[in-house]
């Protein structure tokens, strides 16, 4: 595929994913806490990635997002179990994130039951997060099945599937309109970005993951995508102005300009760019269906701009390891570093605070809501049992808020409190391990005319 064709794909795809997400001012900031919940897809899935750019990329990081997926959860297993929506509300949440569908439609054709229901749990769920404060609600639309990985159910293929997932979504939309929530439809945004990915990669690139449901790293980027615009993210990571004739540079808020002589610029950021991995063909990575997604264009842009250079001349930029070869016109115009190097000083650092969040906040955060808060008063009756009694990894939730506080089984209150608190250490933590990043950018000068 030519640069033109690439490029008119996604300013094609730029339009029409604009229409698919509910655009509103930002409302990420430190004093929000972002409650994210869903059944399996929400699971250990796209939350971590908004986690990531929430603690890393924006501006007014670090904001705190507490994932409360469940898998196998619909709207009537979430109001079916005793505790509904309490633990999500024991987070207290400023903003909350819903993603439900997938199992309400069990895997069938789509009736006005179905819908009824369907609607109804959500109605349901926007006035109990209202009635205790919650602040935005943002409602997101059933997903959609692969096109190719998916197998039939219930006489249902894949097309006819996401067929009646669309009335799903469309009832979803329904409500968020009745209640002046922010809507995400990510039904037909993510089958728009998986008709374009399986064009430029093949039919064998699944977006929602081998078995067609649950998506593998590609697809989980497209629905983290989605929450950020809704969530009002600007996309302004950084923009490094560079004055050649008069040697000087400049850096937004979270970047510093330590020095600049000889056409190299030394910098330290500590804000990051989001940073991609893997081979772009496959799904298992997220570098290759931002081809097909204007992330970088629209939440990852890390621009440089060179002015007052002479005209028609060709410059090399080498960031970290690797150099690319600009025009006078596009430094002018700006670069964005994101985008053109994947590969960049960012990438180690970026993942270390990722697999920390993956290994160690969202794993304690998944036990949390389903072993501890969904099970608030069984949990505290394992207090006055045996330890030794205990499964496994119950001992060691406790063992745990015991460190926390030694008095933590005291009463249902004092629990939920601890609980919470050994959440807050490890987003503490994340935030610790965010250091600010030395790199240096060179520009030389290779012709002009």
């Amino acid at each position: 595929m030519n640069m033109n064709t690439k490029t008119g794909m996604l300013s094609l795809t730029i339009l029409i994913l604009s229409s698919a997400i509910t655009m509103a001012a930002e409302l990420v900031n430190q004093s929000e806490t972002i409650a994210i919940t869903g059944d399996s897809i929400t699971y250990g899935g796209y939350p971590l990635l908004m986690d990531a750019y929430l603690n890393m990329c924006d501006a007014d990081a670090p904001v705190r997002v507490v994932p409360f997926g469940w898998p196998g959860d619909s709207l009537a297993s979430f109001w079916g179990r005793k505790c509904g929506a309490q633990p999500v509300m024991a987070s207290k949440p400023t903003v909350v994130t819903t993603l439900y569908g997938m199992n309400d439609s069990r895997y069938k054709q789509v009736n006005d039951n179905t819908i009824k229901w369907y609607k109804s749990g959500l109605q349901r769920m926007i006035d109990t997060y209202k009635s205790n404060g919650v602040k935005t609600i943002i409602i997101g639309s059933p997903t959609a099945v692969d096109t190719t990985t998916y197998k039939p159910r219930n006489g249902l293929d894949a097309a006819a599937f996401n067929q009646s997932l669309a009335l799903l979504t469309e009832a979803a939309r329904q409500i968020a309109e009745q209640n002046q929530c922010r809507f995400v439809d990510l039904h037909h945004l993510i089958l728009e970005v998986m008709q374009k990915a399986k064009a430029m990669y093949g039919e064998d690139y699944h977006v929602m993951g081998a078995d067609g449901v649950h998506p593998s790293s590609n697809g989980r980027l497209i629905i983290a995508y989605a929450f950020l615009k809704a969530l009002g993210c600007t996309g302004d990571i950084a923009t490094i102005t560079v004055d050649m004739k008069k040697q000087t540079a400049t850096a937004t808020q979270g970047h510093r300009v330590i020095d600049f002589k000889d056409n190299t610029i030394q910098l330290q950021s500590s804000r990051y760019p989001f940073c991609f991995k893997g081979d772009p063909t496959s799904p298992n990575a997220t570098s290759g269906i931002i081809a097909c997604l204007p992330f970088n264009e629209q939440l990852n842009r890390y621009i440089l701009v060179v002015q007052n250079t002479p005209s028609h001349a060709r410059f090399k930029v080498t960031w970290g390891e690797h150099s690319k070869i600009y025009s006078t016109e596009q430094l002018a115009q700006g670069i964005n570093l994101a985008s053109e190097f994947l590969d960049n000083p960012f990438c180690k650092p970026f993942e270390k605070v990722y697999w920390f969040i993956v290994d160690k906040k969202c794993k304690w955060e998944n036990r949390q809501y389903m072993h501890m808060l969904a099970r608030l008063p069984a949990f505290h009756a394992d207090f006055t049992k045996e330890l030794a009694t205990l499964k496994p990894d119950v001992q060691s939730d406790i063992r745990k808020l015991l460190q926390i506080d030694p008095d933590a089984g005291q009463s249902l209150d004092r629990l939920e409190r601890t609980i919470l608190q050994a959440d807050s250490q490890y987003a503490a933590k994340v935030s610790e391990i965010v250091r600010p990043v030395d790199h240096t950018i060179r520009i030389d000068l290779i012709d002009h005319q």
